[in-house]
């Protein structure tokens, strides 16, 4: 593999990036960001960048999306736009990943907590999960004519709400401010039972991610690596 090619993974947290992480692989955090996150996005491709990866947790929009469950999409969605991926990719990642889905992922600008929200956002879409920057990624990869794919793993499945908690102590480098999720359970301590739901289905889809890294390689299975 040639040092100057490289596939950008693209992801919502730290820790997401830090399994990503590997040989022919570099690795970004956009923690809701999106301004920092094209930004980064365009420093990686002068840098010369091959194709860029959605990469990371979801939420799920579709009654069968249970926690731990993985997504090759097919395309990105929102309510008003569509982007395909790369074909040859997403074959080469679901060939690689025994029992993983096929089906869209719907990007959207603010984090989907509800079962409600995400019901009425499966409805409008038809996608499958959602997550907060595969629609910012997929814009920029076919801006700019190059390959994109995206691996999601099942979080919190339509049926579960995420509590303030989860969310509330996201930093815009992808990074978990601790003080702020403590901060949000002192001031609303019911929502405890919800937030160790969260935590236990999340510890889930993390183990399948990591599993999946590690059956994918370098380069996350591009196949033009």
């Amino acid at each position: 593999m040639s040092d100057a090619r490289f596939v950008v993974a693209v992801t919502g947290l730290d820790f997401e990036a830090r399994i990503a992480a590997g040989t022919g692989v570099r690795t970004l955090a956009g923690g809701g960001d999106r301004e920092a996150l094209v930004a980064a996005l365009e420093r990686e491709f002068a840098q010369g960048a091959a194709a860029i990866i959605s990469f990371g947790i979801s939420g799920g929009l579709a009654p069968e999306a249970s926690a731990g469950m993985l997504l090759v999409a097919d395309a990105v969605v929102t309510r008003t736009s569509r982007w395909p991926v790369d074909a040859a990719w997403a074959a080469a990642l679901a060939q690689r990943l025994p029992g993983a889905v096929r089906g869209s992922v719907a990007g959207n600008d603010t984090i989907i907590a509800t079962a409600a929200q995400k019901r009425a956002l499966g409805l409008a879409t038809g996608a499958f999960a959602v997550d907060m920057e595969s629609h910012i990624a997929a814009a920029f990869a076919a801006a700019r004519n190059v390959p994109f794919a995206v691996l999601r793993v099942i979080a919190d499945p339509v049926t579960q709400a995420l509590a303030p908690a989860t969310f509330r102590g996201m930093r815009s480098d992808g990074t978990v401010d601790q003080r702020a999720v403590l901060g949000s359970l002192l001031r609303a301590p019911g929502q405890l039972p919800q937030l160790l739901r969260n935590a236990l289905d999340a510890r889930k889809a993390l183990r399948a991610l990591s599993r999946s890294r590690r059956l994918l390689g370098p380069g996350l299975d591009y196949p033009d690596l």
